[in-house]
């Protein structure tokens, strides 16, 4: 079972930088794009940058110039680093991969998988 842990988030004031973390784990084999999802109150989740396994990368344009997202293979791990950071910038962020997995008696399963998610509070 694929499990994306991730870490970074709180509180900061506007024009402030945070940096997420999110490590993926679990009978992974493989994954393809991995990306950033956030979800505010009363709107729906929303992504706002993906990253293939070569490296490339697109962004949601409200992010786009502010927030990078980049990748660590070795590690499983995906990053987003964030700044200058508005008040709207606040919500619950997650991250999300497409993993193939190997089970313990070699099935393998591809599937989409999701962090618990982190929040982000931009003060004004």
């Amino acid at each position: 079972q694929v499990q994306l842990v991730e870490s970074g988030g709180g509180l900061v004031q506007a024009g402030g930088s945070l940096r997420l973390s999110c490590a993926a784990s679990g009978g992974i084999v493989s994954i393809n794009a991995m990306g950033w999802y956030r979800q505010a109150p009363g709107k729906q989740r929303e992504l706002l940058a993906a990253i293939t396994s070569g490296g490339s990368t697109n962004y949601a344009d409200s992010v786009k110039g502010r927030f990078t997202i980049s990748r660590d293979n070795a590690k499983n791990t995906v990053y987003l680093q964030m700044n200058s950071l508005k008040p709207e910038d606040t919500a619950v962020y997650y991250c999300n991969c497409h993993a193939r997995t190997r089970t313990w008696n070699d099935v393998y399963r591809s599937g989409d998988y999701w962090g618990q998610g982190t929040q982000v509070t931009v003060s004004s």
